[in-house]
């Protein structure tokens, strides 16, 4: 296969690493300058550094020459630009199929990524490939686990057995809007988890947190068409165990840093990639409280984000909720 991969973060780069083992790639960023960077090291320096690019791996500003001849796009951009991304493949390569990787609601929108793309591409053959993965384990070849969900049975299973390789398995799962939202809603849980561990409250502490963030979630999705058992596999506990506790979260580092009482816009600044879950969480809690679905975790966490509540003083509203049945 010829794949393009359409964003040149710690992500896309290291998707763009793997496949290209078995594959014919070209990994494009919009920004020149990046380009020429990466062109003269021969790795991304900027966003992961220490990976050598393969003779396979192509790179390239030029979008059109990116995709042109590709079997499959894959759009590793964040979630702000997966709308604009899709619009542009729908207006340049319609037939083109492609998946994205990005996780989240479309701020102001509250869209889930597969809503956004269809309201620029309609008929666009696509998918999420989505699960418990962290871009520097993916290039250095560590074993991982994924899964691509498509409203599209026969292109998941199709993608699957093209990009599963002998470290990075494959499963394909007709449920896109349980994948999403796991995807999704782990990251607030993340930045909570970050915030309980932070504050040294204990591993009882953190289980809890992380048992009870997987109900909400599992609530959310299922309000919004979800199967319950897609939350039971990589796209929803695998992925929401590994933001939670892995300390290459940047979610998780949000968490933690503002237990550290460290102010949000510094935090974003010094971590140098989007972290997610600071928007998701805003769309969440407004999409939850539309559909009447009980989501404290991520009201507490919106509170936490805006500045009207402590890191402390969310733990103790959570705390002092009252009893009732799991």
């Amino acid at each position: 296969m010829h794949i393009a991969v359409l964003g040149a973060g710690a992500w896309g780069t290291a998707l763009a690493l793997s496949f290209a083992q078995r594959h014919a790639v070209s990994l494009w960023s919009w920004q020149a300058e990046h380009v020429e960077a990466m062109r003269a090291a021969r790795e991304n320096a900027q966003f992961l550094r220490g990976f050598p690019f393969p003779e396979a791996l192509d790179v390239t500003a030029d979008f059109a020459a990116a995709t042109q001849g590709a079997d499959l796009a894959l759009i590793a951009t964040p979630m702000a630009g997966l709308r604009t991304t899709a619009a542009r493949l729908a207006q340049s390569q319609p037939e083109l199929p492609f998946l994205w990787v990005c996780k989240g609601l479309e701020a102001g929108t509250g869209l889930l990524p597969h809503q956004a793309v269809a309201a620029v591409h309609p008929r666009a053959t696509c998918g999420a490939l989505t699960g418990p993965s962290f871009a520097a384990e993916v290039a250095r070849g560590l074993p991982a686990a994924v899964t691509i969900a498509s409203a599209d049975d026969a292109f998941a299973d199709r993608m699957a057995h093209e990009l599963h390789g002998p470290r990075l398995r494959l499963y394909a799962n007709a449920d896109i809007i349980g994948a999403e939202v796991g995807g999704a809603v782990k990251n607030v849980m993340a930045i909570a988890t970050g915030i309980c561990d932070g504050l040294g409250l204990g591993l009882n502490a953190r289980a809890a947190l992380m048992t009870r963030g997987l109900a909400e979630i599992t609530r959310f999705g299922v309000a919004l068409g979800a199967h319950p058992e897609t939350f039971m596999g990589l796209a929803g506990m695998g992925d929401l165990i590994l933001t939670c506790t892995g300390d290459l979260s940047r979610n998780r580092r949000v968490g933690l840093a503002l237990a550290a009482g460290k102010p949000l816009d510094q935090i974003q600044r010094e971590l140098g990639h989007v972290a997610e879950g600071v928007l998701t969480t805003h769309e969440v809690a407004q999409r939850a409280a539309k559909l009447g679905v009980d989501m404290p975790i991520t009201a507490t966490v919106c509170e936490v984000l805006d500045g009207k509540l402590s890191p402390a003083g969310a733990v103790e509203r959570l705390m002092k909720r009252e009893p009732k049945h799991e």
